[in-house]
């Protein structure tokens, strides 16, 4: 069979790339609200720099490791694509009606922030050098591997059943495991259980919520690779979940705490959207719903793990995007309908489809998060041997922005530390 370019998925792919990308400054941006104001531009570097570093390991070798014809075992890809061979203007991938180039940078933006979402689990006291080359070796060796077991028909768990619509075990449950990997190797902040640490600048947090709530429709609508019904779904399915992430851990921060918070606004709405990733093209409006609502009352309890663990994850990943990323990838196999799935989809147990779906979603949770977790904690090792990982006690405590690029933020130094008390280990992220 014989395909040609479609010009209206061409140009809706275009621009959900295009806010895809944007969804890592925003990141960066929300990332940087929520660290002390001594680190919020090594905060903002980190995201940064992973567009620059991925961009060209992912040209080189990562999307033909992660997309390339399966070199055996549903494993891995082999280097059919390496430096982009093979592909000019004209190709089209392969049972799609878009061009092989286009589909090669929207998933280019996949992995940016990925790996950018891991840098959130080691805030102010990570040497960026040590980050900068954690980052496309990484990228080659985590992300590309896991995306050719999920997203391509010969990977081992599309194989297996395991259904991921944009991201909960690629992007989610890969970033989680890694990133509490990585906290373990740097292990915790200066002061951590016994400071506030609390952000230093809220709006920032918000606008980077924003940021990201927008540039994920790219995320999940522009999987559907097409300007169709199913893109207009997912659509409304993220908008849903991101709106009820939002007010569960709302009502929880109002019954546990007294009091809503503009950083549980942001943050429900964040485990919201995680958690709508991998089932948006599976669920309806209603199944959305529930998504939504279950991670945000889900991680704005599970935040408070790290205390509990002793692991200093700084800024929550593991707390919201493993957390929820779990949450959406089990409950397709609760609430996977055939009105999204097509009349020979599959159905989850609620819609009477049995617990077969379930088990193979509960599979591949295990797999990725095994697998990034164990491999990420490999390589922060060998670079913490061979360079150090961690910036001196000095560089921690007088700030690492000014240590490692020679700058400060704000003209005054160190400002906004204090938001009002709070009970260590209650409010929205554990601050």
């Amino acid at each position: 069979m014989t395909f040609t370019i479609d010009p209206a998925a061409t140009a809706w792919l275009l621009a959900a790339t295009a806010m895809v990308l944007l969804m890592t400054p925003g990141l960066a941006i929300f990332y940087g609200g929520m660290v002390r104001s001594s680190g919020v531009l090594n905060m903002l570097m980190m995201s940064f720099i992973s567009i620059p570093l991925v961009t060209v390991v992912w040209l080189l070798a990562g999307y033909s490791f992660a997309f390339g014809e399966d070199a055996g075992g549903g494993l891995i890809g082999n280097v059919e694509f390496f430096g982009l061979s093979g592909i000019d203007p004209s190709t089209v991938r392969e049972n799609t009606a878009i061009p092989e180039l286009l589909y090669v940078t929207f998933q280019l933006t996949f992995a940016i922030l990925t790996i950018a979402l891991v840098s959130g689990a080691i805030a102010d006291r990570a040497k960026f050098a040590a980050w900068m080359i954690f980052v496309p070796v990484w990228a080659l060796i985590v992300y590309a591997p896991i995306a050719h077991w999920v997203w391509t028909p010969d990977g081992w768990l599309a194989r297996f059943g395991a259904l991921d619509y944009a991201g909960g075990l690629v992007v989610e449950i890969a970033s989680g495991a890694s990133a509490l990997a990585l906290a373990l190797v740097l292990g915790p902040r200066i002061g951590f259980k016994t400071d506030a640490m609390r952000p230093h600048n809220l709006p920032f947090v918000l606008l980077g919520a924003g940021l990201l709530w927008f540039g994920w429709f790219g995320f999940n609508a522009g999987s559907a690779l097409s300007a169709n019904g199913t893109a207009a779904a997912v659509f409304l399915n993220t908008l849903v979940a991101g709106c009820l992430g939002m007010l569960g851990w709302l009502v929880v921060e109002q019954v546990r705490d007294g009091k809503p918070t503009t950083f549980g606004a942001a943050s429900g709405a964040v485990a919201g959207l995680v958690a709508i990733t991998p089932s948006c093209g599976y669920v309806n409006t209603f199944g959305a719903l529930l998504v939504g609502l279950a991670a945000g009352v889900l991680c704005s309890f599970e935040v408070g793990w790290k205390f509990k663990g002793g692991y200093d994850d700084s800024l929550d990943v593991v707390g919201v995007h493993f957390v929820g990323g779990v949450v959406g990838t089990l409950l397709i196999g609760l609430l996977a309908n055939r009105a999204m799935t097509g009349e020979d989809g599959v159905e989850g147990l609620l819609y009477g489809g049995g617990l077969t779906q379930l088990g193979k979603q509960a599979v591949g949770v295990i797999a990725v998060a095994a697998f990034a977790f164990c491999v990420s904690f490999a390589l922060g090792k060998v670079i913490d041997r061979l360079i150090g990982f961690r910036v001196s006690k000095e560089d921690e405590v007088s700030g690492i922005d000014f240590a490692l690029h020679a700058e400060t933020a704000y003209a005054e130094g160190v400002s906004g530390h204090g938001h009002g008390p709070r009970k260590l280990g209650e409010g929205p992220f554990g601050h």
